[in-house]
């Protein structure tokens, strides 16, 4: 690996520095009256917080259009326009890594999280080791992409699908690659010279969602993701939850028939072992008769009319949809957004998704807003880019 020079610390002089640059991220332009209202701080506050930023070049003002601002900087400039301010997204760039159970997906992005370029490469072996060195050859690749910039990488974000513990960067256990207790950001560390964020892939997504997708302006959404797995990401009080343990979201564990299959966690009935991909696979096989080799095959036969197929992704849907209905009455978001490779199978199962929330939901929760949002694996590995970047502000959670 390229030796790389020492990352350049982001000047957070005051606490309320990562949360108006994250807020200008995600909401810029944007005037400091705004930041000031969205962010619940006084206007004296909002331009200790800016000034160092903007005299780093992370922040730009530009000119804007004649509005009254409060504060003391307003009163001493009367009439003045107040520039609305955004991020330099070209000032620094983030390296985001999605690992699947046979693919690593890697995007070079600026600081605003805009895909500059974007490689997959297969894994032939899932051993921590070769893992590692088939992603350090995605990363050498994505540096020699950088120098054509002009600008440096500050960060390295890997997601990985399972429990992830972001705070001391291990996979404690991540079933599709059949690892346990991988110390997965101080490996990749040591090898790249660049601070590495590893963050639970569907979390990592999560952070996108709020920063720059569907969740943008929310405080309190979910993002349920079916495929290979079911996953669930949860923003609440405008923060993205992980829990205590690090599993907060583990929807597809949500037990929903007692007598249902077996999951590959030992319970019973789970919505994974419902509704993921291996089990569509599964149950439309022993329904059919016809030894699908994949998901794809699975979808394919149902979409040509078998009607055991076809209820294979009705039941799949109902188990999905009685979960949401559970995820909205506990925490009551504003809004549920659907993701995940599975979505090429939204039109079979998306009406018994919506049949199955309403009846689950209580009251008003009924309400919430559910929608789907296509993502391909690009924009996960964008999502790991974005925790990198959070750590880089020092926005990421605490504990």
């Amino acid at each position: 690996m390229r030796p790389t020079t020492r990352p350049e610390a982001f000047r957070a002089h005051t606490p309320a520095v990562p949360q108006i640059f994250a807020l200008v991220l995600s909401h810029g332009p944007v005037t400091r009256a705004e930041i000031a209202r969205r962010a619940g701080l006084s206007a004296a506050a909002v331009t200790k917080a800016v000034r160092p930023l903007v005299e780093s070049g992370h922040l730009v003002e530009e000119a804007g259009h004649p509005v009254e601002e409060a504060g003391e900087e307003a009163r001493r400039s009367p009439g003045r326009p107040a520039g609305a301010l955004r991020v330099d997204g070209g000032r620094a760039l983030f390296i985001g890594i999605k690992l699947t159970g046979d693919t690593a997906i890697a995007v070079l992005t600026d600081l605003c999280c805009r895909i500059r370029v974007a490689r997959r490469v297969p894994l032939g072996d899932r051993s921590p080791e070769e893992v590692l060195a088939t992603t350090g050859g995605l990363v050498e690749e994505l540096l020699a992409e950088a120098e054509g910039f002009g600008v440096p990488v500050r960060g390295i974000g890997v997601a990985v699908s399972g429990d992830v513990v972001r705070t001391d960067g291990i996979v404690r256990h991540s079933p599709f690659l059949g690892w346990r207790d991988v110390p997965l950001g101080k490996l990749a560390a040591a090898a790249t010279g660049l601070p590495v964020t590893v963050e639970n892939d569907v979390r990592a997504l999560t952070v996108a969602e709020q920063w720059f997708g569907a969740g943008v302006g929310l405080t309190d959404f979910a993002l349920v993701t079916v495929g290979a797995g079911i996953g669930c990401g949860l923003v609440v009080g405008g923060r993205v939850v992980s829990g205590t343990h690090g599993v907060a979201g583990e929807l597809g564990h949500l037990p929903i028939d007692p007598m249902g299959p077996l999951c590959h966690c030992g319970n019973r009935g789970c919505v994974e072992a419902i509704a993921a991909d291996p089990a569509i696979v599964r149950d439309v096989r022993a329904r059919t008769g016809v030894q699908v080799a994949d998901a794809a095959e699975a979808l394919a036969l149902a979409h040509g009319g078998d009607p055991e197929a076809r209820r294979v992704y009705a039941r799949a849907g109902e188990a999905i949809g009685r979960a949401i209905g559970s995820v909205v009455n506990l925490l009551g978001p504003e809004r549920v957004i659907i993701s995940g490779e599975g979505l090429a199978a939204h039109d079979l199962f998306a009406d018994r998704i919506r049949d199955a929330f309403l009846a689950s939901a209580f009251g008003s929760a009924a309400r919430c807003d559910i929608r789907t949002h296509p993502l391909p694996f690009e924009e996960w590995a964008r999502g790991a880019a974005a925790t990198a970047i959070q750590t880089f502000i020092g926005s990421a959670p605490r504990g």
